[in-house]
């Protein structure tokens, strides 16, 4: 079972950030197991399957995009209270693929319960049957290709051989490797915190690079935990909890067909029970699931497409966080803004322009703007220790701080995101070649 590290080891990032990676190992509940379905026309892994033997409470979050994939329509049409597995795809987005997409859905899902309650009467002394229902889908690629139904199908039994009852990091990273498409390195994140007086584990993978504005990120996220949680309370976590993580970051201002995260909790620790999202036995949960998700979101945005800098917005002082949401992403998506910090160019005149066309009134004589340390405005006029050669200087970081002061409130909203460089061009403009 050989580790495919083509993509990772041939990237051409000459910036690379976050690269130190959490040793995730063991979770209970969980199995996992990748293969290559030959669908990138080469040996790299792109097919992943999590099984959860005991089956896995879970909660999912998808795309507002008002054009969806076939697997999220899939998805949404399975009315399950526990999931026994999580099969991710890269290359193929099974999107725009109409009828014939989600039959494929239909049809791997059938093949997949079929073996999967074979392996149930072989390994389990009370084996369950596994239902096609109890199986939901990631995709992630090119959109309106045909959906590679039969290569898929034809590796099921291949996964099912694989999986294995105990992970190690390995076979963690070889997850996180096989649903990349344009990334140039896995993503993963881990959280240890304490239920009550026990123990449990969060783990994460995702993947993005291009596509990338989340609105529930082409952007995949996968959560695992050991801890005892129902449905209804790992819903409230995942929309709490998504707020200022996968929907505050931004590489391109472009929103996929197919973002999808997904928490999924096998409840083999047995911890005092958990009745609400407010019981305060879950605070520690709360604060490391927002550390893991954070986590993750950061290094989307610092893989993204021909990044060179990772790029930090606070603004603060808004009359609500909806028009501190606006001003941050009016920044973060502005081409002037991020080509400008791509070149190093300190020109702040591109931040004031788009802080005026957010939508947002602003009474200038209230601005203040900050770029790291360097005071550029205060109170609606050029600071009186603004310097020019010493905020050239601060450009050339690979970590560019925007701090913006309103003053018209007590709102406030961080946004994360890269520059636009030429390589984003390139890599955009071959992606099918």
């Amino acid at each position: 079972m050989g580790i495919n590290l083509s993509n990772f080891l041939n990237s051409k990032s000459k910036s690379r950030k976050m690269l130190e990676f959490q040793d995730l190992n063991h979770l209970d509940g969980i199995s996992i197991s990748t293969v290559s379905a030959n669908l990138y026309n080469n040996k790299r892994d792109d097919l992943v399957m999590f099984y959860f033997r005991d089956g896995a409470n879970f909660s999912t979050v998808y795309t507002q995009s008002k054009i969806i994939s076939e697997n999220i329509k899939w998805n949404r049409n399975q009315k399950v209270k526990k999931i026994y597995s999580l099969i991710i795809n890269s290359r193929n987005a099974n999107s725009f693929t109409g009828d014939s997409g989600y039959k494929s859905m239909d049809n791997i899902a059938d093949l997949i319960s079929q073996k999967l309650t074979e392996k149930q009467k072989d390994d389990e002394e009370q084996p369950f049957k596994i239902k096609s229902k109890n199986i939901i889908f990631g995709c992630t690629g090119t959109i309106g290709e045909k959906y590679p139904e039969e290569k898929i199908k034809e590796k099921i039994p291949n996964l099912i051989n694989n999986i294995r009852y105990t992970q190690n990091k390995y076979i963690w990273m070889k997850s996180a490797l096989a649903i990349m498409t344009t990334d140039t390195y896995p993503k993963m994140a881990m959280e240890e915190c304490k239920i009550g007086n026990d123990i449990v584990k969060i783990y994460g993978i995702a993947k993005g690079s291009g596509m990338i504005q989340p609105n529930m990120g082409t952007t995949l996220c996968y959560l695992f935990t050991d801890a005892s949680i129902s449905n209804e309370v790992l819903k409230k976590l995942l929309k709490k909890n998504v707020s200022n993580t996968f929907n505050a970051i931004s590489c391109d201002s472009d929103t996929s067909t197919n973002d999808m995260i997904g928490i999924f909790s096998t409840s083999k620790v047995s911890h005092v029970k958990i009745k609400s999202i407010s019981d305060k036995n879950l605070k520690k949960f709360d604060e490391s699931l927002n550390k893991v998700m954070l986590n993750l979101a950061k290094r989307v945005v610092a893989d993204g497409e021909g990044a060179t800098k990772f790029v930090e917005i606070k603004i603060n002082g808004c009359k609500t966080e909806i028009d501190a949401k606006k001003i941050a992403f009016s920044i973060a998506n502005s081409p002037l803004v991020k080509t400008a910090i791509a070149g190093e160019d300190p020109n702040w005149g591109r931040i004031i322009m788009a802080i005026g066309k957010s939508g947002v009134e602003i009474n200038q004589k209230k601005l203040s703007i900050k770029l790291g340390d360097l005071s550029v405005v205060h109170k609606g006029k050029i600071s009186s220790q603004y310097n020019e050669k010493e905020l050239s200087s601060y450009m050339k970081n690979s970590n560019i701080d925007i701090s913006i002061e309103i003053q018209n409130g007590s709102k406030k909203f961080t946004v994360y995101t890269m520059d636009l460089t030429k390589e984003y061009i390139k890599i955009n403009a071959d992606y099918r070649s």
